[in-house]
């Protein structure tokens, strides 16, 4: 019996603890925003292969001595290529039957003949494999966790020029396996530095926490590793946000739920984004304002005496041409309300009118309540999230007595004239600049779209890249030679034939290949590797 009693007394906590934590913001990209993507990371790819470093290859057959050095990527031809989701974490990245021209140096001895030139060699059939997988790290930012890799090079071949081409043309066997092998090996160690070091730096200029303005901050942090299906990538942000650290506002809104895949990317927004906001100015002790002396508007400065004269004269009649002052408080963080029909926000506030003589204390003239309804129109600009607010019902009343609210009723239009004179202006003038929506830096919305729900709006957009993914990488990341860990010299995996005897290696004990790679060089073969570097 006193089992089960514990047990019912802990079972709403278990429940609580079990739950997954809501979002207050979500984000989908789709496969129309992929293939943007794709655009930009296919030229990004290209970059990176052409800068890669391929080491000199040296070696005997017979009488013939040869030297091939400088080895450079001269052009690339990438045009099959497709990235697509794949479950359940993962981006898939194929590059098919691509092309790569080399252009490398050679030092050729047959007997007492020498020559040197150049060679043109390109390799045909270059089929590249990769895998990057995405998670949360331990701060609740986006990361490529890994990148598995898998590169094929089906034909090489090599134009040699020069006195002895007809001579030394049959050593283009040899030449041509071992360049076959090295270029093989150097492109996924080049595509896993890319993801890992590059494509990471770029999602580092996506920020978890970061200051909105003077007042408050946002959390933008992760709750789960994403979540990919065939047709589209979803992450759930916390979306908070709060004035100090150890400040956390239960969430207890309706979950933003995307269902739409036409654009190119959907970020949806609870109640509790917009809430927590208001929350968050709230505790900094911001929403107030203050209107004295000649920032009162004259109408409404004649009306309010004239209102409380009887109160002047009765109070202090030396003080009857004393400045008004007006102060709004807000008592209560604003409610903001999401239905299909559009969102509103609720304010409470209280508004003290007083008299302020020099060098005498405020009279305090009367202490009303305003209720006031405003609507919310959001919009996407750049990256940012804008709202523009419009007033639409106001009311006053005294908590005192409802004669009291009675005789402030003449009160009722020139204050809401006054709030849509001169402080709806003040608020749009905050609010126009926007919070920024969690995209790396480089990528803009555009034609976004704007769908109300119950409990929270969806905005559909499309992606603009203003930036170049080469452009912000360099602007963000220290230099990379520096930076670019020692290849492996595993091989890479392939169906590359296993090389003559004849070449010579200089390098260090292979480790190990995965199952399907090529076979460790053999002894005779000698290459000599410059420090790694990829550009």
């Amino acid at each position: 019996m006193a089992l089960c009693s514990l047990l019912l007394l802990l079972l709403p906590w278990l429940v609580t603890a079990g739950r997954a934590a809501t979002p207050g913001c979500k984000i989908r990209i789709t496969s129309k925003g992929l293939e943007l993507v794709k655009q930009e990371g296919l030229r990004f790819v290209e970059q990176e292969l052409e800068h890669i470093s391929i080491p000199d290859l040296h070696g005997k057959e017979g009488q013939f001595q040869y030297n091939i050095s400088g080895v450079k990527v001269t052009d690339l031809q990438l045009a099959l290529s497709n990235l697509h989701f794949r479950s359940p974490q993962h981006l898939a990245f194929n590059i098919n039957n691509a092309s790569i021209s080399l252009r490398f140096r050679r030092q050729l001895l047959y007997w007492f003949f020498y020559d040197i030139g150049s060679i043109n060699a390109s390799a045909e059939g270059v089929n590249i494999r990769t895998r990057l997988k995405l998670s949360m790290n331990k701060v609740g930012r986006l990361k490529i966790s890994n990148i598995s890799c898998n590169a094929s090079i089906a034909r090489m071949q090599t134009g040699f020029t020069g006195t002895l081409r007809k001579v030394y043309e049959f050593l283009s066997t040899f030449a041509t396996t071992g360049i076959r092998f090295l270029v093989n090996r150097q492109i996924c160690p080049a595509l896993r530095y890319a993801g890992l070091v590059q494509l990471n730096s770029l999602l580092d200029t996506v920020s978890v926490r970061s200051p909105v303005d003077e007042h408050i901050s946002i959390d933008y942090s992760l709750l789960s590793n994403p979540v990919v299906s065939p047709d589209t990538l979803d992450l759930d942000f916390k979306g908070m946000f709060y004035y100090r650290w150890n400040e956390t506002l239960p969430n207890q809104a309706v979950a933003p739920v995307i269902k739409e895949t036409e654009r190119m990317v959907y970020v949806a927004f609870s109640e509790y984004f917009f809430n927590s906001a208001m929350d968050a100015y709230y505790q900094a002790g911001v929403l107030s304002m203050e209107i004295a002396g000649e920032e009162v508007p004259k109408d409404l400065e004649v009306l309010l005496r004239a209102s409380f004269f009887g109160s002047i004269i009765m109070l202090s009649p030396a003080v009857v041409d004393a400045p008004l002052k007006l102060v709004l408080q807000v008592s209560a963080p604003p409610l903001w309300t999401i239905k299909p029909s559009g969102t509103s926000v609720s304010v409470i506030a209280v508004l003290n009118i007083s008299l302020v003589p020099v060098d005498h204390p405020a009279i305090q003239l009367s202490s009303m309540t305003m209720d006031a309804k405003l609507s919310a129109k959001m919009s996407l600009r750049g990256k940012a999230l804008q709202v523009q607010l419009d007033l639409r019902r106001f009311r006053i009343y005294s908590k005192q007595s409802a004669l009291e609210s009675l005789a402030l009723f003449p009160l009722q239009a020139p204050l809401k004239t006054l709030l849509q004179l001169m402080i709806m202006p003040i608020l749009n003038e905050r609010t126009k600049k926007g919070v920024p929506i969690p995209l790396p830096e480089g990528m803009d919305f555009t034609k976004e779209v704007v769908t109300s729900h119950v409990g929270f709006i969806t905005v559909g957009a499309d992606l603009h890249f203003s930036q170049g993914l080469r452009e912000v990488i360099e602007k963000y990341q220290p230099a990379r030679a520096s930076r670019l860990p020692s290849p492996q010299p595993t091989a890479p995996t392939g169906s590359d034939p296993p090389l003559p005897s004849s070449f010579n290696t200089s390098l260090p004990s292979p480790e190990t290949a995965p199952s399907g790679s090529d076979p460790p060089l053999p002894s005779s073969f000698n290459t000599t590797e410059p420090q790694a570097s990829l550009r």
